[in-house]
């Protein structure tokens, strides 16, 4: 499948030493030739920021540099004024999700005529490790998800994905103001509020542990929850 539109990747990053090289090798292996690949760097203190600037910055078309720490969706917000591609795929800058499965969310998106797709960490049959590594984790995904089609009416099954493929005008259509994980709920139910076209496809997922760098904690989850019942009252 050929792509008929340039595709924009973005790669949110903070501490992510021991991970980006690699994520954006395999980002430029694809199998998608015509693509821009945007990377925010969130006032990293590991090593990243010099990473990025002696072997990857001029390997990328851009490679933004917050002053301060602010989170995911603030990486997200920076990167957005400056896609060049009819399609946005979001992409963690760690090795849970592989960048193979690019191509596959956009043949989903095209094939359904979807505006969203969103990668599914737990749909049969799809290559998934350590999926259970952290039980209160996943428990709080299928609260979340769950809430989220009650309030919106959609039927994912992976909200909190961190895989998620938009058309251009879709993600530009919304003003996004959640700094950190909050993005997720954010911008599923505002865009789910404007009806757009949502579907979803399983990916493979390796999950890492906290040692690895895993950032999500307890506190994000409430977040999430507020968020949830935020953007439905009032956007």
């Amino acid at each position: 499948m050929k792509s008929k539109n340039k595709i924009t990747i973005i790669i949110p990053c903070y501490n992510e030493i021991k991970f980006l090289e690699k994520v954006v090798k395999r980002v430029k292996k694809n199998r998608i030739k015509d693509k821009q690949i945007i990377i925010v760097d969130d006032f990293s203190t590991d090593g990243t920021k010099k990473l990025l600037k002696n072997k990857i910055e001029n390997s990328v078309d851009k490679v933004i540099y917050h002053k301060k720490n602010m989170g995911k969706g603030a990486c997200i917000q920076s990167a957005i004024k400056h896609i060049k591609g009819q399609i946005v795929i979001i992409q963690d800058a760690d090795l849970e999700y592989k960048p193979s499965d690019h191509k596959k969310l956009i043949k989903v998106m095209e094939n359904d005529n979807a505006d969203v797709v969103y990668g599914n960490r737990f749909s049969k049959g799809t290559k998934n490790s350590n999926i259970n590594l952290y039980i209160a984790n996943r428990i709080a995904n299928f609260i979340l998800t769950a809430l989220t089609n009650l309030l919106t009416g959609l039927k994912i099954n992976d909200m909190e994905t961190g895989l998620k493929c938009f058309k251009k005008n879709v993600i530009q259509s919304i003003n996004l103001s959640e700094k950190r994980f909050g993005f997720e709920p954010e911008v599923t139910i505002k865009l789910a509020k404007k009806n757009y076209r949502f579907t979803e496809t399983g990916i493979s997922y390796y999950a890492r542990t906290y040692k690895d760098g895993k950032k999500i904690r307890a506190k994000d989850g409430v977040i999430a929850l507020f968020c949830i019942f935020k953007y439905f009252l009032i956007s």
